[in-house]
Order: structure tokens, then C-alpha cells, then sequence
């Protein structure tokens, strides 16, 4: 594909890349630890990558990263997977997001909004004592550090709170929404063995109540490991029997005590579905996301006191993580909880407006329905704090920059982002010294050896590739939970390219440096930035007696949206009518997620497989695609090309 270079939509003047705070970090990087001085922002990821042990000792320093115990070394192993960071530093990551209370006590970090859009405040100081009362607590119910402490819980002050606490005690950190069944929940918490629950009554979403009491009690059946359970009425109802009530645990005027952990100790389990088995209990370490999240928040999001943080996300997506750790920079976190677009389309803006956002955060697919929606955020908001829209979830299409451009502010600095649950972080996206141009990522991270290749291993330009991270990042995993031998760890990621991290996307780099991201060149279903494995939804859909096989997919589409189709291949003398359509995604919807019931559900002659027996998924969204049948697959390796002859024909007929 062509890469010449067009006209940027939007370019940083003089002033602002002389005030970016990644600005400031390369001349002071280039006094102290060699980096150049010349050259910009490619000149310092050049060097970043290629000095990646002075790198990162300048991020450490240059944010003050507290170690109780000195490192050794900055990179005591190299190779992938495996990577050792740090050897012999102990640290706490608590301690960095809580360390701005002293100076700022009465300032908020947190800012809560529901859906009534009323602001409801939590100061430093406030959030810091809540987090000393409940690790206390915790401390007095015996969780040690390495205990895994787990929420059900909403995109909520308390939720913080409650990481904060686990995080200063030294447990790990596990959560799930509570949109998701008690069946999806428990796929991933019973993996990791929790020993306390924090859990709501319910939720508020789109102007009605949830009430999850039932799936509470189903979880707290279904989870023996579990020493105390942590009632949050956020509904308004009692504690259940043998629960704890969350006000008597946050009641003490306790300065918290922060264990000091090595830095590889895990800080929290995230998940993310492959195509097979149980979801991904994917282990990030204290000290790994600790200076990630510095380098990504404090230079590549600009961010800092005085800044507000708002993203649109829910505490089972990794950008929940990744939200709370803005206060690591002195940010104000902004916290919504609610319908996206509730009570109309364009409530995330109000609520941008109302807050002071100064990074405003959300989904390709958000932006795309506020502009078929007739949106005009800058019209009806007063938007002018804000600094930069950052988009994540899927790519942004070409029309989503040109509609943020002309209908949020022209001079407006868009990030779209693209990284993963993986490593909680990007792999290329915001650069505040750089121009943007329309359909693209402004470069890779800094400290990330971001590359294309083909099949062979072969670095491409200007052509699509698989997405590569050619050297160790700190936050990749340190493991996968209950993965032994680290076999499910290696195949996830290290299995096409020895030592070199595969991430399942397809990508363009420029010549001029910047990133296209394509979609997903593998078959995890990747809804609005929640994947789930399509062996979640076949587990689910075949247990109906109607349905003999199944088969999901998830294709991104040319206009930014995402087609999710469930094929259906039917038990004799069954039909496709309402009724099993409505049963399916109330199936779905009920055991594993609203997010992922499929847009249509379409009966076919049969599931095509690979000639051991795998659903071959990735051929037929390929087809889906537009990929004519003799590209998208070899036809010695499939049961039958009469099969993949449907796919191809609906696929035809949908263009």
C-alpha cells in the first residue's frame, strides 16, 4: 500500500512540544544517560529501543520510582519470554498512586459520576486514609502477599479503593464486571482461588437497575477458597448473611502500611481470551506495570497534576487498570459508571464538559455513533480543556479523525491507540511532539521495538505484517496463573516467531514511522476492546440441544464497525426460527456477556474444519473479509472446500 506522505490533520505548534513533558525527559535523558538530544521523538524512540537498559533506568529516575531495596541491575535476563527487570528491587505500587496526597491532600483524585451525571468528589487525602482502613482489614483477616482478592464490582470509587488496598498489602488484584453471568465470572475467577470478594447488590445501566444478588450468591457457592465476602450496596439493600459491610471496613483513620514487595511480585490477574480453554489469567508484576504506566501516562498521555483523566471503560477491560493508574502521575481520575450513551448519544461529552476532562478517552465505536448519530460535541460543550481524544477498542477509520477534527475542535491532538490486555499498555499511539495524520497511530512506545513481518520473519514497510515486539517490555506477563510450565504462555505469543513477541494483529508501519493497525489476525472475538474467546461462545450456544455446531466470528469492518455473525449448524428436524434466535442470545447474554451476543445469527449447512478438527475460523473471516477462497486457505488442509464455498457465496452476496 501507498505510504506517501499526505498532509498531517493536525501538527503540535512550537509551545506545546516545547512544554510536553516527553520533551523535558529527552534533554534531561540526554544529559544523564546518553540519549540524543537531536532529533525528536524519533531520535529518542531510536535509542530508547536500542539502549534499553539506559532507557529505563532514566524512567525510573526521572519519575522518582521509589525502591525500598536497590536493583542490581536493570535487565538481569533479556530473552522472551522470561525477561528479568530489576533484579533485587522491592517496591510498592500502592505507595507511588497514593504519594500526591501529602502535597494535594484536599484536591480530588477521584471524580465519580453515575448516570444522573452529579460529580461526587474523593480527595487524596480521603482516598488515602479508605485505603489504609481497608488494608488494615484485610491485614486482620489474614490476606498475605501473593492472596488473590477479587471484585464483582462497577467502575466505582470503591473498586479503587479496594485494588489500592490488595495492592498495599501485597495480594493480587482480580476483576470482573458485573454486566458478565456468574458462568463467565467463574471461568476466571475459580483459576486464581480468591480469598475475598468484593461485590455489589447490583448495577445501573441505561437508566434501569440490575439486581445481581442471585449471581453474588452463585458466586459465593461456586468459590471455596473464599474467606470473606464484601457487601458495596449500591442499590441500597442489606449486607446478605455472612457478608461484611464495606462502610464498617473504611471507617478508620489508618495511615496505610505499603509492604514492600520484589519487583517482579504480582500486582494483578487480568484475562483474555485465546480461541480455546479457559481465558488467559495473564499475571503482571508491581513493579512492571509501575514504570510502564509512568512512561505511557507521564509522557506519551502528557499527564500530570492539574490534568483530568476520564475513559470510558468498565473494571473487566484492562483500561480500567490503566485509568486508575493516572494517579501515579498526580492526575485526577475521572470515573463513569453507566451507559455510554445514556440518556442520549452524546452523554460522554457532557460529561467531559462537566468534569474538566483534559484527556478524554472512549471507543472508535463511540466516536463512529455519535457521528452517525448527528453528534456536534463542540457545538453544545464547552470542550476547550480538553487537550487530546484518545480512542481504543478497535481502529479508528479515516472518518472518525476527520469527524473528531471538525466536530470536537480543529486544533485538537488525537490519539488513537492500539495495545493490548497482554501488556495493559500500547504498543504504539500517542505522541504529544508529533503530527497526526488521518487513519494512523503516531509511532510506536518508547523502550518498544515495535516491527511488521511476514511469514518468514522478514521486517516489512509500507505492507501489511503480523504485529512483532522484537524486545522484552516490563509489563509483559511474568506468567499465566496455574500454567506450570509456562507452555500456554509461550504458545500464546512465542509460538510463530521464537523469542519474539507475536500479538495477533495486523499492521502497516510507514515509512515515515507511524502505525495502521488492521484488526485481529487471529480469531478472538475483540467487541469494543473486551475479547472474549470464541470457545466461550461454542461451550455456551451447544449446550442447546437445537444446535449441533456452531461457529463465531468477529470481523472488523472497512466503516470502523465490527460484524460479529453466529453460524449455526442445526440438529436434525430443528429450526432457525425466533424463538431459538431469542433463546441463543439470552443464552449468551445471561452466561457470558451482553457485550458479545452476536449482531445475526445465521443458519448453514455445516462447520468447516482443519483436517485434525479445528474450526477454521480465521479462514472463514478472511472470507468474510473480501479475501477470495483460494487466498484465504490451503485446500489440502481443510474436511471440506463444498463448506467454505457457503462462507465465500454469503460473504459475496453481503458486499
Amino acid at each position: 500500500m501507498s505510504t506517501a506522505a499526505p498532509q498531517p490533520l493536525w501538527e503540535p505548534d512550537e509551545a506545546r512540544i516545547a512544554a510536553a513533558r516527553i520533551t523535558r525527559f529527552q534533554s534531561w535523558a540526554a544529559a544523564h544517560h546518553g540519549a540524543p538530544a537531536e532529533g525528536g521523538y524519533e531520535a529518542l524512540h531510536r535509542w530508547s529501543v536500542a539502549e534499553l537498559e539506559s532507557f529505563w533506568q532514566a524512567v525510573v529516575e526521572w519519575f522518582d520510582i521509589c525502591f525500598a531495596t536497590p536493583y542490581e541491575c536493570v535487565l538481569g535476563d533479556r530473552s522472551m519470554p522470561g525477561a528479568e527487570w530489576f533484579p533485587g528491587a522491592t517496591l510498592n505500587y500502592a505507595a507511588h498512586a497514593l504519594q500526591h496526597a501529602g502535597e494535594r491532600p484536599d484536591e480530588p483524585a477521584l471524580i465519580y459520576v453515575d448516570e444522573t451525571h452529579e460529580q461526587r468528589p474523593v480527595s487524596w487525602s480521603e482516598l488515602r486514609r479508605q485505603v489504609g482502613s481497608l488494608a488494615a482489614e484485610l491485614r486482620a483477616l489474614g490476606v498475605q502477599p501473593g492472596d488473590r482478592v477479587s471484585g464483582y464490582l462497577p467502575n466505582i470509587p470503591q473498586a479503587v479503593v479496594a485494588f489500592l488496598a490488595s495492592a498495599a498489602v501485597g495480594a493480587v488484584w482480580t476483576s470482573c464486571a458485573p454486566d458478565f453471568g456468574a458462568r463467565s465470572v467463574l471461568d476466571r475467577f475459580q483459576q486464581v482461588e480468591p480469598v475475598v470478594l468484593f461485590t455489589v447488590d447490583g448495577y445501573r445501566y441505561g437508566g434501569k437497575e440490575h439486581d445481581r444478588r442471585d449471581t453474588v450468591a452463585e458466586l459465593r457457592s461456586e468459590l471455596p477458597s473464599l474467606r470473606a465476602v464484601v457487601h458495596i450496596p449500591l442499590l441500597g439493600t442489606e449486607a446478605p448473611e455472612g457478608a461484611l459491610d464495606w462502610s464498617a471496613l473504611t471507617a478508620a483513620d489508618t495511615e496505610p502500611v505499603f509492604e514492600q514487595l520484589p519487583f517482579d511480585h504480582p500486582l494483578w490477574v487480568l484475562y483474555s481470551s485465546g480461541t480455546t480453554g479457559l481465558p488467559k489469567a495473564i499475571v503482571q508484576s508491581q513493579g512492571g506495570i509501575l514504570v510502564e504506566h509512568f512512561k505511557q501516562l507521564g509522557l506519551h498521555c502528557d499527564l500530570g497534576p492539574g490534568d483530568r483523566f476520564f475513559w470510558f471503560t468498565s473494571t473487566g477491560w484492562m483500561m480500567w487498570n490503566f485509568l486508575v493508574s493516572g494517579l501515579l502521575t498526580g492526575t485526577t481520575v475521572i470515573l463513569y459508571d453507566g451507559s455510554p450513551g445514556y440518556p442520549d448519544t452524546g452523554a460522554q461529552w457532557s460529561i467531559a464538559e462537566q468534569t474538566g476532562a483534559t484527556l478524554f478517552g472512549t471507543s472508535a465505536a463511540y466516536v463512529m455513533a455519535c457521528r452517525k448519530a448527528g453528534v456536534h460535541p463542540g457545538r453544545d460543550h464547552d470542550l476547550s480543556r480538553i487537550q487530546c481524544v484518545a480512542t481504543t477498542g478497535s481502529p479508528l477509520p479515516p472518518d472518525g479523525f476527520r469527524w473528531l477534527h471538525d466536530e470536537v475542535r480543529e486544533d485538537l491532538w488525537i490519539a488513537s491507540v492500539s495495545g493490548g490486555t497482554d501488556v495493559c499498555s500500547c504498543f504504539a499511539g500517542a505522541v504529544p511532539t508529533l503530527p497526526v495524520h488521518i487513519g494512523e497511530l503516531q509511532a510506536p512506545g518508547l523502550g518498544t521495538d515495535l516491527q511488521s513481518w511476514d511469514p518468514q520473519g522478514k521486517p516489512l514497510t509500507g505492507e501489511v505484517g503480523e504485529l512483532v515486539v522484537t524486545n522484552p517490555m516490563p509489563s509483559m506477563p511474568i506468567r499465566f496463573w496455574n500454567d506450570p510450565d509456562g507452555s500456554r504462555y509461550h504458545d500464546s505469543y512465542f509460538d510463530t516467531y521464537p523469542g519474539v513477541w507475536r500479538h495477533g494483529d495486523w499492521i502497516t508501519i510507514t515509512d515515515r514511522g507511524s502505525v495502521i493497525i488492521h484488526g485481529r489476525s487471529d480469531s478472538t472475538l475483540n467487541r469494543g476492546g473486551v475479547r472474549m474467546g470464541s470457545a466461550d461462545i461454542y461451550e455456551t450456544v451447544e449446550r442447546l440441544p437445537e444446535i449441533r455446531e456452531s461457529l463465531v466470528i468477529g470481523s472488523e469492518q472497512p466503516d470502523g464497525g465490527y460484524w460479529m455473525p453466529l453460524f449455526v449448524h442445526l440438529a436434525p428436524g430443528a429450526v432457525l426460527d425466533d424463538d431459538l434466535r431469542t433463546r441463543i442470545k439470552q443464552t449468551i447474554r445471561e452466561q457470558l456477556s451482553p457485550r458479545h451476543v452476536p449482531d445475526e445469527i445465521i443458519e448453514a449447512p455445516g462447520v468447516p474444519h482443519t483436517l485434525t478438527g479445528k474450526r477454521l475460523e480465521v479462514p472463514v473471516k478472511r472470507l468474510l473479509q473480501g479475501t477470495p477462497l483460494d487466498k484465504a486457505v490451503n485446500p489440502g488442509s481443510v474436511d471440506s472446500l463444498e463448506l467454505l464455498q457457503f462462507y465465500a457465496d454469503l460473504a459475496r452476496a453481503r458486499r
